[in-house]
């Protein structure tokens, strides 16, 4: 049955709607902050198609239209945008409308509260040179004709308004004698009469088709994450309605969500609790070390009642006020979650132990900084600070719940809820209402976390899912802590696809990447060999100085303590420092400090406990050799400044904090450099060992599904039957082809091999990369050398994020490894990045490297 969606691209072609403009009202106003995304965009385009265009299947008037779009993916600014396109074509009034009264207060400060970080209009909205005012109304009767008049009600409170008329109400006349745009959020509560096939009269479905009709040019438009495609009733009322749908499965696959893990342990509640709260820490310090601001949150979810919830309150505040390091090293000690021993490894390279990671959580959690909402006054009072929780200045950390926050929830640093009941409610291994309820509350979870870590990256996507070994992957999951119970986790699952988190597999299909038997009856398969490099423990053998670890050799310089001071006025600039004319400087080498006063400082850092530093100095020997050793301490200086004076009556409380502060310095440089992992050498193995037939699952009809086949199939220097890459990685195959004739006047043995997860290679690091492609090709003259061609095509908008593999090429190619065996010689070789765009530059590159 085609829905309006597909009617649209039917009629107007993909081409058709990437031409169509945005409307200039809404991109000039709406916040800069909030520049919509290409999924938006499209958004906007649809509807400026449909408002305006005739064609074939469009709906008739009143105009009646449906969002389908994710939960997190912005609604409310399409909301927004669509409100200043309906102003510029002449409406005035709109009517909000949603199922509970918390959204409407979340709404009101997204269209009404210019100081409210949620905002989403610029500070002045300005229409043909003219201001224009968004206001709420109480009634149509005082709304203006200048400006943009919003009455916010409830579908509850609307429907007993149109029944009981009453003094300020909103009245059907309203809608008769003015046109008004409805917005309905939550839009799938409004189909129980469809749904049940019931009588439209006195229900709130009923209601709304009442208003809409009552003015030929009224318009409603729709906006839910959950429509039942499955319900023929339902699908029959939206086919001509849905005018674009954005899931959650394509919202997670383009990157916009977090990715969602499930932790599942032996552990009771309690025990539970301790292990999210270890993670809590573990993500704020991790984001802390690398400039990114995150205060991470965790909801403790009750099962059904608000008084399980409050006891859940009570239970947790009772653990904070006990919480000890015994409880910690419990977790440390039994706990088997790699992430939750990488957590600990974590902590023990930064210094924290289990007594301050106990203090610290103590403080985190404080009862402050703990909320609960669990019925509709409770919730409404903490609406603010519920839907503000990313900002600096909400101390909130934890949240107590039932199910009020399943919808209209918006919140980007919830990474834990924890399951604090156990059992399960489905039938015949499908899932029941409570775990569909948990997986809608995951939904809500779902929505990403922005930040970057250099220029140019997206700070809305997320930017590890192929780099699995990085630490920083964890500010991209959300984790949903549950007891041990396999049916459970299944039903569960199963509730996910439902509400469109996870891609139902029926919607993969599986294609069969079959070698050429022409290329497996050649002896470059048979005999040939293939390199590659293993993961392995970071070995800190060749270590013999500091300076190896990355410790500069450069004076560590120490302010002697003295009276100098000054004072400024508050509001006026000053960049001037301490005025230092009566400071001077000397250097004085650690080697001439006495030796107790530096074995007192080592003694006072774990870190240059001999039995910690060994672990990365090998070659260190004793802490005397530390400390009279050239490499290590003795030749390094400290500058010391101050007065004349003091200069001349430096005391061993000074060398003591002098000495101090320069191991702190040398301990942050080592830390900064060390890798629990690195890539191996290389290592050989049979070409045909490594390389062999594959079946892999790809989405139906997207642009893996098309393999190449009829391109590549007679192309005998391409390996395998198909190309199910992606649209750069099969430009680049078509580029290859265009070249293969400059190639094979030098080269035998040319053959490029489609790499599908088969081959991997580490970085120095231990961070894990799978090239999309290998080239081989073996000189025909000369050394008979076999050049091995590491080659990653990437689109343009992932390139700065996958940096990391162009630098990992860069020092491939900069080695240029070659390996000898037997009487055959092979160099390891890589290129930079290939992109379309950029594809004479790739063109030189790869000639370069292979001396063509």
């Amino acid at each position: 049955m085609p829905f309006l969606y597909d009617t649209i691209i039917r009629e107007f072609g993909k081409r058709e709607i990437e031409r169509t403009e945005v409307p200039k009202i809404i991109l000039d106003n709406l916040r800069p902050k909030f520049s919509p995304r290409p999924y938006q965009v499209e958004a906007f385009r649809r509807f400026v198609l449909c408002y305006n265009e005739d064609f074939k299947g469009k709906p008739y008037k009143p105009l009646h239209l449906l969002y389908n779009m994710a939960t997190g993916s912005g609604k409310t600014l399409i909301m927004a945008g669509l409100i200043l396109y309906l102003y510029e074509k002449g409406h005035r009034n709109f009517l909000f409308f949603v199922n509970s009264s918390n959204i409407i207060k979340k709404t009101k400060d997204n269209f009404l509260n210019p100081q409210s970080s949620k905002y989403l209009f610029s500070r002045k909205v300005v229409h043909d040179s003219r201001e224009i005012l968004i206001k709420e109304v109480k009634n149509f009767e005082e709304a203006d004709s200048e400006n943009i008049n919003i009455k916010f009600t409830t579908i509850q409170q609307l429907h007993i308004d149109l029944d009981n008329t009453k003094e300020n109400s909103i009245t059907i006349e309203d809608f008769k004698n003015k046109k008004v745009a409805l917005i309905a959020d939550e839009a799938h509560h409004l189909n129980s009469a469809t749904r049940n096939n019931g009588n439209m009269f006195d229900s709130w479905e009923g209601t709304v088709m009442n208003i809409l009709k009552a003015n030929f040019d009224n318009i409603l438009l729709e906006f839910t994450a959950t429509l039942d495609y499955e319900n023929r009733e339902i699908a029959d009322k939206y086919k001509d309605k849905v005018i674009y749908k954005y899931d959650l499965a394509q919202f997670r696959l383009d990157k916009y969500s977090k990715e969602i893990n499930l932790v599942r342990s032996l552990y009771d509640e309690k025990e539970r609790m301790i292990q999210a709260l270890v993670l809590n820490l573990y993500r704020q310090e991790l984001a802390t070390s690398c400039n990114i601001n995150l205060k991470p949150v965790i909801l403790f979810k009750a099962k059904r009642t608000i008084a399980e919830s409050e006891q859940n309150k009570i239970n947790f505040h009772r653990l904070i006020d006990e919480f000890s390091q015994d409880m910690v090293e419990n977790i440390q000690q039994t706990s088997t979650v790699p992430i939750v021993q990488k957590a600990f490894q974590f902590f023990q390279r930064n210094g924290l132990s289990n007594n301050k990671i106990a203090k610290r959580i103590k403080a985190n959690f404080k009862e402050e900084n703990c909320i609960s909402a669990n019925n509709d006054a409770e919730t409404e009072k903490n609406q603010i600070l519920l839907n503000t929780l990313e900002d600096e200045n909400n101390p909130i950390r934890a949240v107590f719940a039932v199910k009020k926050l399943n919808e209209g929830w918006d919140v980007l640093n919830l990474f834990d809820i924890v399951r604090l009941y156990e059992g399960r409610d489905g039938r015949a291994g499908n899932p029941g209402n409570t775990t569909i309820s948990e997986a809608q509350l995951i939904g809500r979870g779902a929505r990403y976390f922005p930040f970057t870590l250099e220029e140019g990256q997206n700070p809305y996507k997320r930017k590890f899912d192929n780099d699995v070994s990085n630490d920083l992957k964890i500010l991209e999951e959300l984790y949903y802590h549950t007891k041990e119970d396999s049916r459970y986790i299944s039903e569960l699952k199963q509730a996910l696809v439902y509400t469109g988190i996870y891609e139902d597999e029926s919607n993969l299909e599986t294609k069969q990447l079959t070698l050429k038997d022409e290329f497996k009856q050649t002896n470059f398969y048979k005999t040939g060999k293939v390199f590659y490099n293993r993961k392995i423990e970071k070995s800190y053998d060749n270590v013999k100085s500091f300076n190896d670890l990355g410790v500069k050799k450069k004076n560590h310089k120490h302010t002697l303590s003295s009276g100098f001071g000054k004072m400024t006025a508050l509001f006026i600039k000053d960049d001037n420092d301490i005025d230092s004319d009566e400071f001077e400087s000397k250097d004085i080498l650690v080697n001439d400090i006495p030796k107790h006063i530096v074995r007192f400082a080592l003694s006072q850092n774990p870190f240059f406990y001999f039995d910690n530093l060994v672990k990365y100095f090998p070659n260190l020997g004793s802490l005397s050799n530390l400390i009279a050793n050239e490499n290590y301490l003795s030749d390094l200086e400290i500058t010391f400044n101050g007065t004349k004076n003091r200069l001349a009556n430096i005391d061993n409380e000074d060398y003591l904090s002098a000495i101090n502060g320069l191991l702190e310095s040398i301990e942050l440089d080592i830390k900064s450099n060390l890798n629990e992992y690195e890539g191996s050498d290389y290592i050989e193995d049979y070409l045909h060992k490594v390389f062999k037939n594959k079946e892999i699952n790809v989405s139906k009809n997207s642009e893996r599904s098309y393999g190449q086949e009829d391109f590549v199939s007679d192309k005998p220097w391409y390996v395998f039957n198909a190309n199910y890459g992606t649209s750069e990685e099969k430009e680049f195959v078509k580029m290859f082809a265009r070249r293969f004739k400059y190639l094979e006047n030098k080269y035998h043995n040319i053959y490029l091999i489609r790499n599908e997860r088969q081959l991997k290679i580490f970085d120095d690091s231990g961070q894990r990369f799978e090239p999309d492609f290998i080239l081989f090709c073996k000189q025909k003259n000369g050394e008979e050398l076999t050049y091995q061609v590491f080659i990653e095509p990437k689109g343009a908008h992932l390139i700065a994020n996958d940096k990391w593999k162009e630098s990992f090429l860069k020092k491939i190619r900069q080695e240029k490894k070659t390996i000898k065996i037997d009487t055959d010689k092979y160099l390891i070789t890589g290129v930079p990045f290939y992109n379309n765009a950029n594809e004479n530059e790739f063109i030189d590159s790869l000639n370069s490297v292979i001396d063509l």
